[in-house]
């Protein structure tokens, strides 16, 4: 939809302690957004341990005209606190867009200047994606990163290649907020939704404040957070596969036996060994695809969590901090 007025943005941070960092970042949008945009933010509060300072937050600013924030029951990681975020703009807030980005920094106001530029360009009818083209983390870091990866495309079909960093019509939260894969993983929700949505590559920028959350188990949880919104396709794929395995057993069992009974190749005890060791393989695979079997099935019958009915239960308070 093409905008004929002043784009109207609500820019949601997750948040958990890094209030002066999101005070900071806050202050750098005027340098950066068309003086012609107006913003409102909602700070998701995701259990912080600190309360927010709002004398961080009054600052003079063409731009940012409201600061609010979303105070969460628990602390329920900064997907989730995304999800009910986005149900909150949905039943509450009027806009013509929302930005989805963190709080402390990795996502830049320059980066938000390339979203509403992609956004423009596609007249507003595609959620747009920051593609990171460079990261700054730790060598280790990137190298289990890289391994996630090609895991994740192995087992998807899905290529990773963006993070939470983005901007979508607000008119895609009406399908979005019904997804019980939100609850999950927020791009993972968008792709699954085979909603429209294009990537601009963007750098990711440093933090202001502190030092990141994300260690190693933290990038397992993630991953598998991201990978459980696709439970379905993976359980296919591994039962295809298992599938696959428990016939070249079947076939290996096969060729044992005409090898141990047809010629004279077989090392005496070889071939009880060998069909010992393939059974095994084959009750295996056997075992996995039925679990699997029953797994897909299941799951296409459990709604699960869904958003828009249940987010209410996490959601403490609602806070005006600006102006």
């Amino acid at each position: 939809m093409i905008q004929h007025s002043p784009l109207r943005l609500m820019v949601l941070m997750p948040v958990r302690d890094d209030w002066s960092s999101a005070a900071e970042l806050i202050r750098r949008f005027d340098e950066f957004l068309p003086p012609e945009s107006t913003a409102e933010i909602l700070l998701v509060d995701d259990g912080s341990v600190q309360r927010c300072d709002r004398e961080d937050f009054q600052i003079g600013s063409s731009v940012v005209r409201a600061i609010r924030s979303l105070r969460l029951r628990r602390n329920l990681g900064h997907q989730r606190a995304i999800a009910i975020g986005l149900v909150h703009v949905q039943q509450s807030i009027s806009c013509d867009a929302v930005v989805v980005m963190d709080a402390d920094g990795e996502d830049t106001p320059a980066g938000v200047a390339q979203l509403l530029r992609a956004y423009s360009d596609t007249h507003g009818v595609k959620a747009i994606f920051a593609e990171r083209s460079r990261r700054s983390e730790s060598i280790m870091f990137r190298v289990f990163y890289h391994l996630y990866k090609a895991v994740h495309r192995c087992l998807t079909g899905v290529s990773v290649r963006v993070g939470n960093f983005s901007i979508l019509p607000v008119s895609f939260l009406n399908t979005l907020v019904v997804m019980s894969e939100l609850w999950n993983h927020y791009a993972a929700a968008v792709f699954r939704s085979k909603l429209p949505f294009a990537m601009v590559p963007i750098a990711r920028g440093t933090r202001i404040s502190g030092t990141s959350r994300m260690n190693f188990v933290a990038l397992v949880s993630h991953g598998l957070s991201a990978m459980s919104v696709f439970g379905d396709i993976i359980g296919v794929r591994v039962l295809i596969g298992s599938l696959a395995g428990s016939l070249l057993a079947c076939l290996g069992m096969a060729l044992v036996i005409m090898i141990r009974l047809f010629t004279d190749w077989a090392i005496p005890g070889w071939a009880t060994y060998a069909t010992g060791t393939l059974a095994i393989i084959l009750i295996q695979l056997i075992t996995i695809a039925s679990s699997f079997t029953f797994f897909v099935l299941s799951n296409r019958t459990n709604i699960g969590f869904v958003p828009l009915r249940d987010y209410s239960l996490f959601v403490e308070e609602v806070v005006d901090i600006f102006p």
